[in-house]
């Protein structure tokens, strides 16, 4: 629940608002008009309700004074077509009015009005209820805001557990669960990094990664972390490997397409897919926390991916998994050496069969 503002504090809420006043007694208004602007509001008025939908068409609104009784449309009515507004969606909404509440006090709410205040007005408990109300709309912005650079910034499992442990104070346990891992790393980079101006290099890795990243939410994966000039991604679910090479493949052919056009020098990509248990958990301290997943199939999935050259290295994992599957071709089978291992892992290349329907 956002505080109330004290009194003090009450003027620098209101300082440079705008704030849309609809009453059909000029009187009203004036008196509104008067004891808001001491404050440094900006008093829009509207005698009727088609006057004011169109000022909040015109204008940039932070809160709105509906009188109820009004000719050609009513407050009740007003607040509903000022609610069905994208933008107005959480704005402020008091009701002044010298019905009783009794009356109206319940279409008013279900109309989607915020407060209620009955005339005749009191100058001080106005500008307070407005700037509580308008604190409350600035408090709750920054939730969403906050909320918005959590989905942007930490992968979904993160959120979850994030709002678990905010709502239980209690840290959901590590588990065990099978997962299909993807690592992809840009080839070429440390050397491209040495001719391209830095931020040039910046913008031209963020594109690529970012595309990288759409077309793994776009196959219900999501992302664990970025490494270095790569993603590390995860998909779990029903048809996770068959998810997770889609997306493998999709990539490479964006990477290729890239070079192909010359769009650009950091485009080419390798990648490393593995299907296996996990463990997925927190790793740090209580007040530094990581949620992420540890265990060979994601050592193995970045090994692959450093042995792969601008193509999917696919594990035998993968391979029993979806050998079956007719979009999908697993070539030049070999045994190789991998470092942490003691011995000698078959992989696969992964690529599409011609004529494969996309």
């Amino acid at each position: 629940m956002a505080p109330s503002t004290p009194g003090r504090a009450v003027d620098e809420i209101l300082k440079g608002k705008t704030v849309l006043v609809a009453d059909d007694t000029a009187v009203t208004r004036m008196v509104i008009a008067d004891t808001l602007g001491t404050s440094g509001v900006r008093i829009l008025e509207a005698d009727c309700g088609a006057r004011a939908v169109q000022l909040a068409g015109e204008n940039l609104v932070d809160a709105f004074l509906f009188d109820i009784r009004m000719p050609d449309m009513n407050g009740i009515e007003l607040c509903r077509t000022i609610r069905g507004i994208d933008r107005y969606e959480g704005t402020p909404i008091m009701f002044i009015t010298a019905m009783d509440q009794r009356d109206v006090l319940q279409w008013a709410i279900d109309a989607g009005c915020d407060d209620f205040m009955q005339k005749p007005i009191d100058a001080m408990v106005l500008r307070k209820r407005l700037g509580n109300l308008l604190h409350k709309a600035i408090y709750l912005k920054q939730v969403e805001l906050m909320t918005l650079s959590l989905q942007r910034y930490v992968s979904p499992r993160t959120e979850e557990m994030a709002r678990i442990y905010a709502k239980t104070g209690l840290l959901p346990a590590p588990r065990q669960q099978e997962v299909c891992v993807l690592f992809s790393d840009v080839r070429g980079f440390t050397e491209t990094s040495q001719e391209v101006d830095p931020e040039l290099l910046f913008r031209m890795l963020s594109e690529h990664l970012a595309a990288q990243v759409d077309l793994v939410y776009g196959h219900a994966g999501y992302i664990d972390k970025f490494a270095g000039d790569g993603i590390m991604a995860v998909f779990d679910g029903g048809n996770m490997a068959l998810r997770c090479c889609r997306c493998a493949l999709e990539i490479i052919r964006m990477s290729r397409d890239n070079v192909a056009r010359g769009a650009s020098s950091i485009s080419r990509t390798s990648i490393g897919v593995h299907k296996g248990p996990v463990i997925v958990g927190n790793l740090g301290s209580k007040n530094h926390l990581d949620y992420t997943l540890i265990g060979d199939t994601v050592n193995l999935a970045a090994r692959l991916c450093g042995i792969a050259n601008d193509s999917i290295t696919a594990s035998q994992a993968v391979f029993e998994a979806l050998a079956a599957v007719p979009e999908l071709a697993f070539v030049g089978r070999k045994s190789v050496a991998i470092r942490g291992y003691r011995d000698p892992l078959t992989v696969y290349e992964l690529t599409e069969r011609a004529n494969s329907p996309r």
